[in-house]
């Protein structure tokens, strides 16, 4: 199976256009305020403009407003919605989007019980615990990963280009989000990491 590619926290039209030339399957944007990845909602639709055909493109919300939310969804084409703090099972649904719902892993996290809470969701993002919320930019311990869960796994946490290949193949996610790890500086991305990202996937699928 071919590993799915998500490259979030863009701001940028050229990062935009890196992210698609280098063969990404879906572009993140954060609509959290406190994130140095935030956009607004204007900034968020021109850069949609850029996206092709057959790229997802994915809004990040934390512990948002249904308003808010649906503000979002009246200017800015997402395929799908990821949420990233502690929202219920229907704090993330009626939008009219399939979701992702963000698990914060440390020791001691119930992931079956967890995915059952989210059954409606289409996949679990997997990130590293850290105080507040978005991403943490750290790599958690993978073996907390419990064997047969029954969505999708969406793996992040501290994944770059060094690590991510190691990352496929012990963890043999469906999909990959990375956003610091392909950065020169927060909310600007580097293409030549971007494209070494995608091939140290590609790399692990072959």
């Amino acid at each position: 199976m071919r590993t799915r590619i998500k490259i979030c926290g863009l701001t940028r039209v050229e990062d935009v256009q890196a992210v698609v030339a280098a063969g990404a399957d879906a572009i993140g944007f954060v609509f959290y305020p406190p994130s140095p990845r935030a956009v607004s909602i204007a900034q968020a639709a021109e850069l949609c403009r850029h996206v092709p055909p057959f790229v997802s493109t994915v809004g990040l919300f934390v512990n948002e407003d249904r308003q808010r939310v649906e503000e979002v969804l009246d200017a800015v084409p997402l395929s799908m919605l990821q949420f990233h703090g502690d929202e219920t099972a229907l704090d993330c649904e009626g939008f009219g989007r399939p979701y992702l719902k963000a698990a914060r892993m440390r020791p001691g996290l119930d992931l079956v019980d967890y995915a059952a809470r989210f059954s409606a969701a289409a996949g679990l993002l997997l990130d590293a615990f850290a105080e507040g919320y978005g991403g943490s930019g750290r790599v958690f311990d993978w073996s907390l990963i419990p064997p047969g869960l029954p969505l999708p796994i969406v793996l992040s946490g501290g994944l770059d280009p060094a690590n991510v290949e190691d990352a496929v193949r012990r963890v043999r996610p469906f999909a990959v989000d990375v956003s610091s790890g392909v950065e020169a500086a927060k909310g600007i991305k580097d293409a030549a990491l971007i494209r070494d990202f995608v091939a140290g996937v590609r790399h692990a699928d072959a």
